[in-house]
């Protein structure tokens, strides 16, 4: 396995149009107004290109010591990456035996209670590593971490593929509860960082780049600059 390359994925995300501006604003899931996306499903509908997300991924976890028995997606967002991790993780290391286990997208109210938040294999004192594509404020995420600590699974770190750096409506990051919850939060990238290349690889308007910095300076962990 290769050594994570910070420049390069980001450098990946961008070509895959990861991050972007909207010349008009939409509404995200969380309820804010922003000219700006996060968005990995390109990174999720396509072979060739999973295959390279999950290489980094692999490499990512393994330069932070990062070791689990097998990776948990948030449903249903980083379902099918953490599945395809699994497998390639089993191949890698050569075991027959690599549980393939998928998260629910509602908890199981029926049948034995280890089944009510997986499908597949998953068994108490498991070390996971919870997946996540698009960090936002986080709801989804820690919901998962709090659903696996209480089957008794051990959280030994959760990975986001991007953080959008925001702060939720409480004042804290995402990565502040979550490791209130004794659980690391790792992001391989973020809109720090990303933003400014996107700028330069797809050239908004000056509004659309002043009402992103607006957009930062309410919600972000930290202001940003483009313009």
């Amino acid at each position: 396995m290769r050594a994570f390359n910070q420049e390069e994925y980001n450098k990946f995300l961008i070509e895959n149009d990861v991050i972007g501006f909207f010349d008009e604003p939409i509404t995200l899931k969380s309820g804010r107004i922003s000219n700006w996306y996060a968005n990995c499903r390109n990174l999720l509908d396509r072979v060739g290109v999973i295959d390279k997300v999950t290489d980094f991924v692999l490499a990512f976890a393994d330069e932070k010591s990062i070791s689990a028995d097998y990776f948990y997606g948030v449903p249903e967002g980083a379902t099918k990456l953490a599945v395809i991790l699994n497998y390639k993780k089993g191949k890698l290391d050569d075991n027959e035996d690599q549980a393939l286990v998928i998260g629910r997208g509602k908890p199981k109210e029926h049948g034995n209670p280890k089944d009510k938040y997986f499908i597949g294999p998953a068994r108490e004192g498991d070390k996971v590593v919870v997946l996540e594509d698009v960090t936002t404020t986080g709801g989804s995420l820690i919901d998962t971490v709090k659903h696996l600590q209480e089957s008794n699974i051990e959280v030994v770190g959760a990975i986001g593929l991007v953080n959008r750096m925001e702060k939720r409506d409480d004042g804290k990051s995402v990565e502040n509860i979550i490791n209130e919850l004794d659980v690391p939060y790792f992001a391989m990238g973020n809109s720090i960082d990303l933003l400014p290349m996107a700028r330069d690889a797809s050239n908004p308007s000056a509004s659309v780049l002043e009402e992103v910095e607006k957009y930062f300076d309410r919600y972000g962990i930290e202001s940003l600059k483009l313009r």
